[in-house]
């Protein structure tokens, strides 16, 4: 069974992991650590505009930006890497959506495994610094104005990528929030899932620790004292309507919320 860049069914940043000198150095401010940011973003875009950017060099840049998170104090507590590894085939990912940080991790832990795609809003593929870098991952791209336009394209993409072999991330909810609600997580992902014939995984994940920004979302402050939450719940296969699987996912996120919660 591959392990990708982690060795264990769950990884736990050691306490003893240090802070980068020249991050505590700029007295726990966020210059440091979205200066280095862009840096991984603009070192990305180049190389795709060199054509030198794969699945594997997506998954390492994506590393990058995980040790760079560790290195300005973040801490990350994941477990069910092992429900990753053990895929035989296509998986639909199914996960809330809190911030940029999700985005930026989850390749390194999914695409040593699995090669794996997200269904994005269109103002990303058109952003003239990270564009370049998603529409190289060969995304879904959906408007979010228009519910029965997006339902069509995720379904007719979403099952081609799947029978091609790719896994696609789906974030349900229309927006990034802090807090989860129930009501606003479509069932978008477990119908294409049912309608693929795949199963889904879902995730259930805390980043707080990166805010969204007041002015652009991607450059949000960074808050050390809370601790980064990720968790890979088993395969579901989706039987019936899919309702009962929507609502254990609902469920699975919810329930490590609620433990999670500061």
């Amino acid at each position: 069974m591959k392990k990708g860049f982690f060795s264990t069914d769950s990884y736990h940043t050691k306490e003893s992991t240090p802070r980068l000198i020249i991050d505590r150095m700029m007295l726990n401010t966020r210059l440091y650590f979205m200066s280095k940011y862009f840096s991984i973003i603009l070192k990305s875009r180049s190389a795709v505009l060199k054509g030198r950017y794969d699945t594997e060099a997506w998954a390492a840049s994506s590393q990058d930006v995980f040790n760079l998170i560790e290195g300005c104090g973040g801490r990350f507590h994941i477990t069910g890497l092992e429900n990753i590894a053990k895929c035989q085939g296509p998986i639909v990912f199914i996960s809330n959506h809190m911030s940029t940080l999700e985005t930026m991790v989850f390749p390194c832990l999914i695409a040593p495994h699995l090669e794996v795609t997200f269904v994005v809003k269109d103002s990303l593929v058109e952003h003239p610094v990270f564009g370049p870098i998603m529409r190289s991952r060969n995304p879904i791209v959906v408007s979010r104005s228009n519910s029965r336009e997006d339902f069509q394209t995720v379904m007719k993409m979403g099952q081609k990528l799947l029978s091609e072999g790719t896994s696609i991330i789906i974030f349900p909810q229309s927006t990034r929030t802090v807090e989860f609600l129930p009501k606003e997580f479509n069932s978008l992902g477990v119908k294409l899932a049912r309608n693929s014939k795949v199963q889904v995984i879902p995730i259930a994940i805390k980043t707080d620790f990166w805010g969204n920004g007041k002015y652009l979302k991607d450059f949000g402050p960074i808050d050390r004292s809370k601790p980064i939450h990720m968790a890979f719940g088993e395969p579901l296969s989706i039987k019936g309507s899919g309702k009962e699987e929507n609502e254990l996912i609902i469920e699975f996120i919810s329930s490590h919320l609620a433990e999670w919660k500061d």
